[in-house]
Order: structure tokens, then sequence, then C-alpha cells
């Protein structure tokens, strides 16, 4: 049961982008939430918890290559898994 509860706990570093050393399909399918000072949210691009800072993405704005801003943010990073593996 050891080996579950470790493996059961978020990465320190993940991101969404596929061109981020910090990319893990393998951990991103088994859904992994994100709650960011407290609050759930949804569209957080990527996060760092040791360093307390995640990248959110803002759906209104965009750069110059049409895709959408990202801001980082500092605070309380807790990632979590959704649902048991």
């Amino acid at each position: 049961m050891p080996e579950d509860q470790s493996t059961d706990v978020p990465p320190n570093q993940l991101s969404i982008d596929p061109r981020s050393a910090f990319y893990d399909e393998e951990v991103l399918r088994r859904d992994v939430g994100i709650r960011f000072n407290g609050v759930e949210k949804t569209n957080i691009h990527e996060y760092n918890v040791a360093e307390g800072w995640v990248r959110l993405e803002v759906p209104t704005a965009k750069d110059r290559r049409g895709n959408p801003m990202i801001v980082k943010l500092n605070g309380t990073v807790e990632p979590y898994f959704r649902e048991p593996k």
C-alpha cells in the first residue's frame, strides 16, 4: 500500500503544454485538479507547488500567434487527483 500513496500525489510541477519539460501525458490522463489559494481553478496552464505559483490562461486575450495569454500568479498551490487510481 505505501506504493499507492506515493503514486497518488501529483508531481511538484506539471504543464499541459506538450513542448514543456514538465508535460506528463500519463499524469494528465488521471485528471489533476488544482486549488489555488483555496479556490478550485480550471484554467491552469502550469503549476509549481514548491515555488508557489501557477500560470493561468486568459481566454479573452490572445498573443501574437493567436494562443491564449498566460499570466503567472503567486500563492498556495494544492494539486490533487479528482478520482483515485
